[in-house]
């Protein structure tokens, strides 16, 4: 009835095994880095969990900033055209809808409706949504950036 002890294997003759120091918890080197990667991830995703939702909605404030840019091309009065068109109102808006700006042929029959969504598309990269389009702009790649720009389109474009 009785089991038989389990015994280590012998190390090899001559071989040394290398011997570990180990902490007050009894872990050696592996652990204590182990233990410092998790409280590195977990912080990580906290502090991502903290930025994320404020950061995905975008800052109005940082959006004017980045507006200036715009602005070169863009006017937010409504009835008053730039080089580019007004973007009084654009939200919920069809592309190539103002009556007294000269769109591109391809704007027009793009059928796209002014949404976050869609503006997140076309600033991102215009000619890539739009092929074709009369655009000079090569986009802004920054998310951010643009959840920042939209935020502020969405508050001053009423």
């Amino acid at each position: 009835m009785g089991h038989a002890a389990k015994t280590p294997h012998p190390a090899p003759t001559g071989a040394t095994l290398p011997t570990a120091r180990k902490n007050s918890r009894g872990e050696g080197k592996r652990g204590r880095a182990s233990r410092t990667g998790l409280a590195i991830a977990v912080a990580s995703l906290l502090l991502a969990g903290l930025t994320t939702p404020a950061r995905a909605e975008g800052d109005a404030k940082r959006g004017e900033a980045k507006f200036g840019e715009c602005a070169a091309c863009h006017t937010l009065k409504q009835g008053e055209n730039n080089v580019g068109p007004s973007l009084h109102g654009i939200f919920g808006r069809k592309a190539g809808e103002l009556t007294d700006f000269r769109y591109s042929p391809a704007l027009k029959k793009s059928g796209i409706v002014w949404s976050a969504e869609t503006l997140d598309s076309y600033i991102a990269d215009p000619q890539a949504m739009v092929p074709a389009n009369r655009m000079p702009y090569a986009g802004l790649a920054d998310k951010g950036a643009r959840a920042d720009l939209i935020a502020y389109l969405k508050e001053a474009t009423k």
